[in-house]
């Protein structure tokens, strides 16, 4: 009955030993977490590039599981050394669906909200999969402008096939102050027309997703080629992106390889755990930064590229004199879209995949990170864009966010309510079913285009 007794009192002791000793290493366990969280000390880097390549292995399954194909093979660089994989992946790239709509259309269309009061007036400038072409309207969905030009026009002799999806809509638009646009035919090249859509230039270029016009009409527009890069991969190639400046006639004076501008940068090791071949990178944002927070940020420098690089969830600065990027941030975001260094000197980012079937745009301090503004929506009025998305900060201090897939563009006030809201009239599929993809919506200023719009009537 002692021993029994003994017996007893010390397992209590070896359990209550064990209770103490499990109850420091799970305390010392959350707190070198949080320190290595904190601080980045070990083993915060292991576990980041484990986390980052099984979170981005996942949703690119997710996402090719959901893609339909267009089941056609296009290869806009020539006959190439590609794999069989590489070749389905530009055919997922240039498909029907992503490029002219992916969503059912629904019994709504045009301006479905608008509150004068709150609603930052002005124009607006429409990108959409439908067509080859862009509208400019007003804040109660008029029109009152088109530019317009079929790809056959510009390129009368090329050997496309009839149905490439990329010659028949527009992927980005600019304007200037004298109403002539630029536009990207996606993969094809980059026009220039006139206020009446005459072509003033073409160049004909592997041109996709983005471009920026200067002042001084020089362009900046991202472009895209392939080829072989042994220290990523020794059998297969992959693409390169490029920044190409082209001068005020459409002429190449320069192009940076962003590729190469990785590979030589401190940031080389951002393509450990993503892909190895194919599109490795897909930049998908430009703007040129003006050196106003240079100060705050050196990297943000006068005549620096603020930059997206989609395939490994990463924002960057690309120092074009240098040829390299110096600086560079990813974690709170999947397969981005849209960066933007705003006056305040925070960025605005469009998050496609902040959580299953939901995105975000985040506003953030690029010093600590710092989460200053977001939009989710909500379940009663979902938000999600798998892919392309756009987001510009308006002068009273609304966000006019860009739900590209869903063909809807809408104007959030900071306290989340949606002042104005644009669903895409434009139809696409085989039978009129798809809403078409709204590319990109801008808010221009109210004075913009008065005085040629008034010439125009």
């Amino acid at each position: 009955m002692v021993r029994e007794g003994i017996n007893a009192r010390g397992g209590k002791r070896v359990n209550a030993l064990r209770l103490i000793v499990t109850v420091v290493l799970v305390g010392g366990a959350f707190v070198w977490g949080f320190a290595a969280a904190t601080y980045q000390v070990f083993p915060y880097e292991l576990v980041r590039r484990a986390y980052r390549s099984v979170r981005h292995v996942a949703v690119q399954r997710a996402c090719n599981a959901a893609d339909t194909s267009s089941g056609q093979s296009r290869t806009p660089w020539g006959e190439l050394r590609l794999t069989e994989e590489q070749k389905a992946e530009i055919d997922q790239l240039m498909s029907l669906p992503y490029l002219q709509g992916s969503k059912l259309a629904g019994v709504y269309a045009g301006v479905t909200a608008h509150d004068p009061a709150r609603a930052n007036a002005g124009f607006n400038l429409v990108v959409s999969g439908h067509a080859p072409e862009a509208t400019l309207m007003d804040m109660d969905g008029q029109v009152l402008h088109r530019w317009s030009i079929e790809y056959d026009t510009v390129w009368p002799d090329n050997d496309l096939p009839d149905d490439d999806p990329n010659t028949k809509c527009w992927r980005r638009a600019h304007v200037d102050a004298d109403g002539n646009i630029y536009a990207i035919f996606q993969w094809h090249g980059l026009v220039k027309l006139d206020r009446d859509s005459n072509l003033l230039w073409a160049y004909p270029g592997s041109c996709f997703n983005d471009l920026w016009v200067t002042d001084d009409g020089m362009v900046y527009v991202l472009e895209n080629e392939t080829r072989l890069v042994p220290e990523l991969n020794e059998r297969d190639q992959v693409f390169e992106n490029f920044i190409v400046i082209l001068d005020t006639d459409g002429a190449e004076r320069r192009r940076v390889s962003m590729l190469d501008a990785l590979l030589r940068s401190e940031f080389a090791p951002l393509f450990r755990g993503g892909r190895e071949s194919g599109d490795i990178m897909h930049g998908n944002t430009i703007q040129v930064l003006d050196g106003k927070f240079a100060d705050v940020v050196p990297a943000f420098a006068e005549g620096n590229i603020l930059t997206s690089l989609r395939n490994l969830d990463t924002i960057a600065v690309l120092d074009l004199e240098k040829e390299l990027f110096v600086w560079a941030m990813s974690g709170r975001w999947i397969q981005q879209h849209e960066p933007v260094l705003l006056p305040e000197g925070s960025v605005l980012v469009f998050n496609n995949v902040a959580d299953f079937q939901v995105s975000e745009v985040l506003e953030f301090d690029p010093l600590t990170q710092r989460k200053l503004w977001s939009y989710r929506g909500s379940d009663e009025i979902p938000f999600y864009s798998r892919k392309a998305g756009s987001c510009q900060r308006l002068p009273n201090g609304n966000t006019l966010i860009v739900e590209s897939g869903s063909g809807r563009a809408f104007e959030a006030a900071p306290d989340g309510e949606i002042v104005w809201e644009f669903i895409n009239p434009q139809r696409a599929g085989k039978e009129g079913e798809l809403i078409a993809t709204l590319f990109d919506l801008v808010r221009l200023e109210p004075d913009y285009a008065e005085r040629w719009l008034e010439e125009d009537a």
